[in-house]
């Protein structure tokens, strides 16, 4: 299974063509004025100081590059549907500052550029905590994506040089990038780079990198190190490390096949998903406490923070349930479905994509939560984070996160496998794709989330016969499809892909109706505070009440 390349689909209208217009018109402008705005974001600003154009120090947390990157990769993504000219030369500004900000061996982590460049000696990678690789793959990734949609290879240039500067440190000293693999995006970022530049040495890289892991003797629940790799069968920790480490290491098996990380990885996805994960996708329910599976005897008792909890254990009122895992649900439950093909890792990124990242952000696209609760009222003591949206964050991960999220939801829509073609998720679209050479353009519309009905026309095709799969959402439990105007199907349960296999003509017209009604949905009887409780699902919306 493969997604389609970066433009060949695009929303024309609808409820995520929308959402795109308001990301391309409101979110990423508004996102640029506050991280280039030195009495705000200050991001950009460490960059400009790190290439030597401006005086001045490193303020904002450590990870503040990768927090721009992820920025800069929504611009990127949005140049390439949109052929926005000033987000072109927006972009070329940018990058020519970043070019300047990376030293000449390849490394570019601005907190430690910055002092440098005032003489203090500092180790390359002062603490785990300084997010160094979590930045440099946040980089790698934004650098793909630009490439793809400008052809210009000029982050790719800086992206390639940091990825050979972590080759030449792996070499060295394996061990010390083990430590220092926090929030580990790299693990994707290389894999990307290996995609776009078909240079092996970055899959090797990923593949070394992740097995390195386990060098690490003093590893922590927190960072998912504790026990080797291939032996995890149940997600703990910090939520958005863990959900970014399994993403990679789902990248790394669509590569190479090793059966050991794929059955790792669904044991611990279905932990995640099925005992561990809210009903808006949102997962990550501890702020603070010890983890339940870190240590038999008092000494080895270990902390988490932003974590996975028990089985079921999933507080409404004092849930963390971070922005950013959210975003990693959807990252690490793609990569499963491209992997497997099964409906029930699309249904998480759908339900994800609907509850969890858009409630991230204000609907005017200027406000943002850091962390979801799903349920408020009163209470004795104040929560780290606000529980209003704001418009600044001091801890910026989450806002460009969800908006990178929004910008890219097209590449969620559709899948294209050796059988045929795969519609993932409803709503006005355009595809316009290859499949074995021949050229495909379908168009979809449908008023989905608010109406079941979807109408799919293949609008050029040549004479062949190949599937088209057709997602039946979890919570379906009726449906009818039609082939130019005739039942060729229903069902009466979802929760999987219906084929229709054929030799398709020009004009060919699929119909598929999925009655929307409002749904009781039970919490699980194990959650302790949701027992005799129920919430209001209207198709893949879950309600506030």
């Amino acid at each position: 299974m493969k997604e389609v390349g970066i433009g060949e689909a695009r929303w024309t209208g609808g409820f995520w063509g929308e959402k795109f217009e308001k990301c391309w018109k409101v979110m990423i402008p508004n996102m640029w004025s506050l991280l280039s705005d030195p009495n705000i974001g200050h991001a950009f600003t460490n960059f400009l100081i790190a290439a030597g154009i401006e005086e001045g120090v490193h303020r904002g947390p450590p990870w503040h590059d990768g927090d721009f990157y992820k920025w800069f990769e929504a611009v990127a993504f949005v140049y390439a549907l949109t052929k926005d000219e000033s987000l072109d030369k927006l972009m070329d500004y940018i990058v020519s500052v970043i070019v300047r900000a990376q030293r000449s061996d390849g490394y570019i982590h601005t907190p430690v550029i910055i002092k440098q460049r005032y003489g203090e000696k500092l180790d390359e990678f002062p603490h785990p905590d300084h997010f160094v690789t979590y930045n440099f793959g946040h980089l790698m990734t934004a650098a793909s994506i630009h490439y793809v949609a400008t052809g210009k290879r000029t982050l790719l240039d800086v992206a390639e040089k940091a990825a050979n500067y972590l080759y030449e440190i792996f070499e060295k000293n394996p061990l010390k990038l083990a430590k220092n693999a926090i929030c580990p995006s790299h693990y994707m970022g290389l894999i990307d780079l290996y995609r776009v530049t078909s240079n092996k040495k970055y899959l090797e890289l990923s593949r070394k990198l992740i097995e390195a892991r386990d060098l690490v003797k003093d590893g922590t629940d927190q960072n998912q190190d504790r026990i080797p790799l291939r032996k995890h069968d149940k997600i703990v920790g910090h939520a958005v490390r863990a959900n970014y480490l399994y993403a990679g290491v789902a990248d790394l098996y669509a590569e190479i096949g090793d059966e050991g990380l794929l059955n790792m990885l669904i044991k611990v996805w279905e932990n995640m998903a099925y005992t561990k994960m809210y009903i808006t996708g949102a997962c990550g329910a501890l702020y603070d406490g010890a983890s339940p599976y870190g240590g038999e005897v008092h000494e080895e008792i270990q902390l988490i923070h932003q974590a996975y909890g028990l089985e079921y254990q999933l507080p409404n009122a004092i849930a963390h349930n971070e922005s950013c895992a959210a975003v990693g649900n959807v990252l690490w439950s793609w990569r499963m479905f491209k992997i497997l093909g099964e409906a029930r890792f699309m249904d998480i990124v759908e339900l994800t994509l609907y509850n969890a990242i858009l409630a991230s952000i204000s609907i005017d696209g200027t406000k943002f939560f850091y962390t979801n609760t799903l349920r408020q009222l009163p209470l004795p003591y104040k929560l780290r984070w606000s529980r209003q949206r704001e418009p600044y964050i001091q801890c910026f991960c989450c806002p460009p996160n969800i908006v990178r999220t929004i910008a890219q939801s097209i590449r969620y829509a559709y899948s294209i496998s050796e059988e045929g073609i795969w519609v993932n998720l409803y709503g006005d679209s355009e595809l316009r794709t290859n499949l074995d050479g021949s050229r495909i353009t379908l168009k979809q519309e449908s008023k989905y989330p608010w109406d079941g009905h979807v109408k799919i026309v293949l609008e050029d095709v040549d004479s062949k016969e190949f599937t088209l799969f057709l997602r039946i959402p979890w919570w379906v439990d009726r449906y009818i499809v039609e082939v130019n105007g005739e039942k060729v199907g229903e069902g009466f349960e979802g929760g999987l892909y219906y084929p229709i296999k054929r030799a398709w003509s020009k004009g060919d017209t699929v119909e598929l109706h999925i009655p929307l009604r409002p749904k009781l949905i039970e919490a699980h009887p194990l959650v302790e505070e949701l027992r005799n409780q129920v919430t209001v699902m209207y198709g893949p919306i879950v309600y506030c009440l």
